[in-house]
């Protein structure tokens, strides 16, 4: 795979990731104040995917450079 595709890739990801969290959170804060179990699995999952939305950008970043250099 070439760096541009992956690059793409990475791209999509992001795209994909960024939607699904946003939506964790919309979906949290429509939640009742009685699904507190509910909320703070939802909370969790949201974090997590903020945390691999971080590890991607970075990787984006880095297949960036590379491609930059590359050229």
């Amino acid at each position: 795979m070439s760096i541009q595709d992956e690059l793409r890739q990475v791209d999509e990801d992001l795209a994909k990731l960024r939607a699904s969290a946003a939506d964790l959170r919309e979906q949290i804060s429509d939640m009742g104040p009685g699904d507190a179990v509910d909320r703070a699995s939802m909370m969790t999952m949201a974090e997590e995917q903020e945390r691999l939305i971080a590890d991607l950008q970075a990787r984006r970043e880095q297949l960036q450079r590379r491609l930059d250099g590359a050229t």
